[in-house]
């Protein structure tokens, strides 16, 4: 079972809370956050990417970059625009996307579990992000950004969770990135915050990493650091502990991640593609709306292929839509064997929309495009359970968790 902990919270003030609040770190580049970060003084990006403020020819990697982010935070606490909290408590926070809401119980989760495999991961990291974000808590001695959990919806959280939203008042309530709306309620009473950390303890066996794999390596590597600097420290100390928002799966929204490709178009290019899919052509773009179904756009026109059934497999990872694309037409058909590191490859969030695709291959950039049904939370699941990972770019979760409306301070320094 799952231990969570209430925390101080780091959090801005109710007055700049939407000026405060800015979209993931790693969802924008430097030249993005710079633009914004220009337009507002108060946007967190000047303390997740805090390149923004040095100048431009400064490696976003330059120890400066994490100097500059500590000095940052404890400049915006010094001006009042965040504050922390005298005690600990639990926080939930909605988010609410074309009139469909998720609410999250936001909590410190264990490194423990982490460690112990109670939180299941189900995608491979790259040591220089790792990097990064292991610099990053170490300057600013916390966890600015939030990691996306999931666990098997349980009725008896699940109700006192909605329960408290009825009954009280938010702290936040705005809209932001892409009108989506974020509320924000503090939990501050000692017996609902017992009964949810013992809810935890009790009823759910593990957690799922659905976003943020960087940041808990990075979480972990940081404490298993502060550890060997600390080794009287109590297992309850805080860097023994990671910010976390937990969502139960059946409230989340897996979109499309979609594949757009380059390669030449050979003459018999759709014989082959008709030895392992049943090939339609549509007088539409095509939005596959069952699993084993793809869209396929080539040559101006809308195709939709269908997986023959002799070619589907029961394997956790080898039967997902995007896994078949890619052994039966990605690497026979244009060559591409890893889509980590091919050039000739790239992948569109659904959020963007079909015309996305098409507008792809049509400007010339690419020779044809995919569009796939989303990898389902059932199946992340199942992948994360069995110990495999998810082929790159199998799952984009929207709506986006903010960062800069709560920071966990690890109180090592």
């Amino acid at each position: 079972m799952v231990k969570i902990k209430s925390f101080k919270a780091i959090r801005p003030t109710e007055k700049y809370a939407s000026e405060i609040a800015s979209l993931p770190y790693d969802v924008l580049n430097s030249k993005e956050a710079r633009m914004i970060g220009d337009q507002n003084e108060k946007s967190f990006l000047h303390i997740d990417k805090a390149e923004i403020d040095l100048a431009e020819e400064n490696s976003p990697y330059a120890q400066q970059v994490y100097q500059k982010a500590a000095e940052n935070l404890k400049s915006f606490l010094q001006k009042g625009w965040l504050i922390q909290e005298d005690t600990e408590q639990f926080y939930l926070y909605q988010l609410t996307m074309n009139g469909r809401s998720q609410m999250g119980l936001v909590v410190c989760a264990s490194i423990e579990d982490y460690v112990e495999k109670n939180i299941k991961k189900h995608e491979f990291t790259r040591e220089e992000k790792e990097i990064d974000r292991i610099r990053h808590v170490d300057a600013t001695d916390a966890n600015t950004s939030p990691i996306f959990l999931t666990y098997r919806d349980q009725e008896s959280i699940d109700a006192l969770i909605e329960k408290w939203a009825v009954e009280n008042e938010p702290i936040y309530h705005f809209s932001s990135f892409h009108d989506v709306e974020h509320t924000v309620w503090v939990i501050n009473q000692e017996a609902v915050k017992d009964k949810l950390t013992q809810l935890f303890d009790q009823n759910v066996a593990e957690l799922y990493i659905a976003d943020g794999h960087h940041r808990t390596e990075s979480a972990v590597k940081v404490a298993l650091k502060r550890k060997e600097m600390y080794p009287d420290a109590s297992n309850e100390a805080e860097f023994n502990f990671f910010l976390a928002v937990l969502f139960p799966k059946s409230q989340l929204a897996i979109w499309d991640y979609n594949r757009v490709v380059k390669g030449l178009i050979q003459e018999d290019f759709f014989e082959k593609v008709a030895e392992k899919f049943d090939v339609e052509k549509v007088s539409s773009p095509y939005k596959p709306e069952q699993p084993k179904t793809i869209g396929m756009y080539v040559n101006n026109e809308w195709y939709k292929l269908t997986v023959k059934p002799n070619f589907i497999s029961n394997h956790p990872v080898q039967g997902l839509d995007v896994s078949l694309l890619q052994e039966y037409l990605l690497t026979p058909l244009f060559g591409i064997e890893d889509i980590r590191t091919d050039k000739r490859i790239d992948f569109i969030g659904g959020i963007r929309g079909m015309q996305a695709l098409s507008d792809a291959v049509d400007e010339g950039s690419f020779s044809a495009a995919f569009s796939m049904y989303p990898t389902t939370i059932d199946e992340l699941m199942c992948v994360a359970d069995s110990g495999e990972v998810l082929p790159p770019k199998s799952t984009w979760f929207e709506p986006k968790l903010l960062s800069g409306l709560f920071v966990h301070d690890l109180e090592s320094k």
